[in-house]
């Protein structure tokens, strides 16, 4: 498979970046290949424009796209998965990550309506998320963040939009000056780019 992985820290010395080392790692012990979006280097801008907005809401899927969302929707084009690997922050992914959604699943692409139904063309078939956390998993379990990411993150941002599989793999317990729980994200993530 061809994966495209959205990656979203600011920081190269980041725990992030250290899952996308061994995330990668396992997708090419898996024989499969990759293209990797950082949405930091390449400076992408997160918020709608005006016209980009006035597109949505008028549901006009002829209206020109800027050309960064283009570029974009070719590489999922080329893509038989998504990953997307970004930092907790505020019980959701930063804002980098969130303006990609707003800005990438554009009407027309992400969805339309025709005839009364929704639909999409976006056709990818699997998705995996791997997301840093300081708090366990068990914290952001029991206070119910957890289902909330994976009710917005999957539900909503991926399924939502014609993905037909998709996993989440919360790697908790990363509390700077902590490293107890290091090697064991770092392997999940690993065997998440293995068992893709």
């Amino acid at each position: 498979m061809h994966v495209y992985i959205l990656f979203a820290h600011p920081s190269r010395k980041s725990f992030s970046r250290e899952v996308l080392e061994a995330f990668t790692e396992g997708l090419s012990e898996a024989g499969h290949t990759y293209e990797i979006g950082d949405l930091y280097r390449m400076n992408f801008r997160p918020e709608l424009s005006q016209e980009e907005y006035l597109r949505e809401i008028s549901q006009d899927a002829g209206s020109p796209l800027p050309g960064d969302v283009m570029e974009e929707h070719e590489k999922i084009g080329r893509a038989d998965a998504l990953a997307f690997i970004y930092p907790l922050w505020w019980s959701d992914c930063p804002a980098k990550l969130k303006g990609w959604f707003d800005r990438v699943w554009t009407y027309g692409y992400a969805y339309f309506y025709e005839d009364g139904e929704r639909g999409t063309r976006i056709d990818i078939e699997k998705a995996v998320v791997l997301c840093s956390a300081g708090h366990t998993e068990e914290h952001l379990e029991g206070t119910g963040i957890a289902e909330s990411m994976r009710s917005v993150m999957l539900g909503d941002r991926l399924l939502g939009v014609g993905v037909k599989s998709v996993t989440m793999e919360i790697l908790g317990g990363m509390v700077p000056g902590d490293d107890s729980c290091r090697d064991i994200n770092l392997m999940r993530a690993r065997r998440a780019g293995r068992n893709l």
